[in-house]
């Protein structure tokens, strides 16, 4: 059995900051504990098997090309000019299919409407089809209003929906559940 006595901080520590990893918690956990601590396979098995024993919650379900979670990672990357300084910090559009999880991503100077859309075509164009259900974050350039059932939705983005034949739903404000792969 594993004689960490951390786990829940460990686990608290995952969730709360966005670049934590089991790598650096072990180091962190190693420095303390030196020649008495468990290696990081050791480590993160004990973690693995704690971490099962946590209530579950419901699990969604997703048919192959029923679903396209899109949304803007939170995240931003440099785009380096040709002398070597940073030029802008450039958005990262990522999308996912439900089933699968396969994923496209590509860099954008804005979240503005002409970059959201244009992403969203050419991430049509590479999966070479369109899913039945497109579910983004509720982002203020294309979602006007967040509501589950009747969403207002910014004119040129519904257009685009209906050109491709796709349902939009956006993920609930609030529900990190519903933003599944892309997010």
């Amino acid at each position: 059995m594993c004689e960490i006595e951390r786990l829940p901080w460990i686990h608290a520590e995952l969730k709360r900051h966005k670049h934590v990893t089991l790598q650096l918690l072990w180091e962190e956990y190693s420095a303390q504990h030196g020649a008495a601590s468990y290696r990081y396979s050791a480590f993160c098995t004990c973690y693995r098997k704690w971490a099962r024993r946590l209530k579950r919650s419901m699990r969604q379900r997703h048919f192959a090309g029923e679903k396209l979670f899109v949304d803007y990672a939170g995240s931003t990357v440099p785009i380096w000019g040709a002398s070597g300084q940073e030029l802008y910090r450039a958005q990262l559009f990522v999308s996912a299919l439900g089933a699968s999880g396969y994923a496209y991503a590509e860099a954008t100077r804005t979240e503005s409407l002409p970059d959201w859309l244009g992403s969203h075509v050419r991430a049509l164009a590479f999966y070479g089809a369109s899913p039945t259900i497109l579910v983004p974050d509720n982002p203020k350039v294309g979602v006007t209003k967040a509501n589950r059932y009747e969403p207002d939705l910014q004119r040129s983005y519904e257009e685009l929906a209906s050109h491709y034949s796709i349902v939009v739903i956006p993920a609930r404000p609030y529900r990190p559940k519903d933003k599944a792969p892309a997010s």
